[in-house]
Parts: structure tokens; C-alpha cells; sequence
């Protein structure tokens, strides 16, 4: 928060002090473009774009979001986990944020040359892992006097996102990074779930396939008279 503070702060600068062609430089440079992290690989901007900034209110909401969603995830995990899954998200949506955007352009036309800034992307992975570890907790929708649980705030922004994210709106926000986030910060809480399954599924092929040697073995033997030996089973 102190840093994304300081970075807007430097940005607001720049705004005031110097002409536009400098913020947009600036932005350039620092911000998520996806032509320059293909054709240029300028691939400091996957986390450089995290800590840039649309003006205050954009920085307020984030961080907001952020001390409000993410402080209990600290206490949970730690500072350091917090962290590394923080920037994991963060990164991850602007990695998705790329390939979807040079995709759609893959000349290196409109879309893939506007800059994409703002922690959205992070904040939305901070969002989902507080709907996953808390999904019962009973969330004030200000200014309504209501609250939900956590689990169907987190599903609505979702679906929120999704629904913004074909484009229907023409707004500016990059639902797309959004959504890579939420995604991202989905799959790295959920994988020794897809991990427990596989394993799963070939410990069960492995004893079906021993059952079945078994019972062929058993066919094939069960005329044999019993050997004179002192062979017995040992537990």
C-alpha cells in the first residue's frame, strides 16, 4: 500500500510538472504492454504494473479492497506467503492479460499497445482466497443495510466481471485482468485438490488392475493340489 502510494504520488508529479507526453512515457515503460512484452520483452512490467495508478480514487478503491480482504489472509498465512501469492496473482493476470490481448492483436495494433496499470489483478486473487478460506463470513455491502456471506460476494464480482468482459460496456477497465487473477489465485488454492484426484484415480487403476491379475492367477490355479510346505502368509 505504501508503495502504490508513492509510485502515484511520483505519477501525479509528472502529471503536473511535466507535459502529458512524459505520463504517457511513463506508462509506457511501466505499465502492461503487451507489444513491448512480446516484440521487446520488457518483462519487468508483469509486476511493475501492479504499483501504477489512474488517479487517486482507483488507488483508494484497490487498496481498500486490499486492507479490507487481505489482512485476515496475512494473519492466516503469514506475511511471506502473502506475499509470493499476491505477486503470483498479480503476475499471472498480467501473463493472461498478454497472451489474451496479443491474440486478439496479434499485429501489435490497438489493443496490445495500451498500457494496462493498477492491482486489480492481485487484488482480485486476494478476493477469491478470501472467499475460499472464509466462505461463510458475513460482508456489510455499504451503503445497504445487508450483508451476504463472503462466498456470494466473491461469485458475484465474478460474474460481474465476466459479463463486463465481452465488451458490452466500452468502459476503459481491464475485466480481463481481473478475471486472470481470480483464475490464477483459483487454481494455485485448489491444486492439491487436482492433485489428490489424479493420484486418486491411478491408485484406483493400479488396484483394479492387481485385482484382476489376482483373479486370473486364482482361475488358473484353483485345480492345483496344496504343496507340502511350510509357506504361510506373514502380517
Amino acid at each position: 500500500m505504501i508503495a502504490c502510494t508513492a509510485v502515484l504520488l511520483l505519477q501525479t508529479i509528472l502529471k503536473l510538472a511535466f507535459p502529458p507526453s512524459y505520463t504517457i512515457y511513463f506508462n509506457h515503460i511501466f505499465g502492461l504492454v503487451p507489444y513491448y512484452v512480446t516484440r521487446r520483452f520488457f518483462l519487468w512490467q508483469f509486476a511493475t504494473y501492479l504499483f501504477l495508478h489512474d488517479g487517486i480514487w482507483h488507488l483508494v478503491f484497490n487498496m481498500l479492497f486490499l486492507d479490507f480482504f487481505g489482512m485476515d489472509l496475512e494473519r492466516t498465512w503469514g506475511t511471506r506467503r502473502f506475499y509470493e501469492y499476491y505477486f503470483l496473482t498479480g503476475i499471472g493476470a498480467g501473463v493472461i492479460t498478454v497472451l489474451i490481448n496479443t491474440l486478439r492483436d496479434p499485429h501489435g495494433g490497438y489493443s496490445s499497445g495500451i498500457p494496462t496499470i493498477g492491482a486489480s489483478g492481485a487484488i482480485f486473487g486476494v478476493l477469491i482466497a478470501a472467499g475460499i478460506l472464509f466462505p461463510d463470513r458475513q460482508v456489510w455491502l455499504f451503503p445497504f443495510p445487508i450483508s451476504i456471506p463472503m462466498k456470494l460476494l466473491v461469485l458475484g464480482s465474478i460474474l460481474i466481471e465476466f459479463f463486463l468482459s465481452l465488451e458490452v460496456s466500452g468502459d476503459m477497465v481491464s475485466h480481463i485482468t481481473h478475471l486472470g487473477g481470480a483464475l490464477v489465485g483459483y487454481l494455485y488454492l485448489r491444486r492439491g485438490l487436482f492433485l489428490y484426484r489424479f493420484r486418486n484415480d491411478y491408485l484406483d487403476w493400479k488396484r483394479k488392475r492387481a485385482r484382476r491379475k489376482f483373479e486370473v492367477y486364482m482361475r488358473d490355479h484353483k485345480n492345483e493340489p496344496p504343496h507340502d510346505s511350510d509357506d504361510r502368509w506373514v502380517n
